[in-house]
């Protein structure tokens, strides 16, 4: 099954971009489909393989900071390709 995630990483603290670029790079290595923008961060593929790396990569990334916040939404289906019709 196919899913797409947008997650938004947000440290509680000052120094909050170390943690948030290195949560992206990681992502970026993972193998998956990701995209990003200002407001939040895109992952694509099937539903096993996102949720295995996702777990591992949002404990890492809670590790890294004193305190935060990650909002995520789930989509069942691949939304990679989507265009607005407007």
């Amino acid at each position: 099954m196919k899913i797409s995630v947008e997650l938004t990483l947000t440290p509680l603290q000052n120094d909050f971009e170390p943690s948030i670029i290195e949560f992206i790079k990681k992502l970026r290595a993972s193998g998956l489909k990701v995209l990003e923008n200002p407001l939040s961060t895109q992952v694509y593929g099937e539903y096993d393989t996102v949720m295995k790396v996702l777990t591992s990569e949002i404990k890492e990334a809670f590790e890294l900071i004193e305190r935060g916040l990650l909002y995520m939404k789930i989509v069942k289906s691949d939304r990679h390709d989507y265009e607005p019709h407007f």
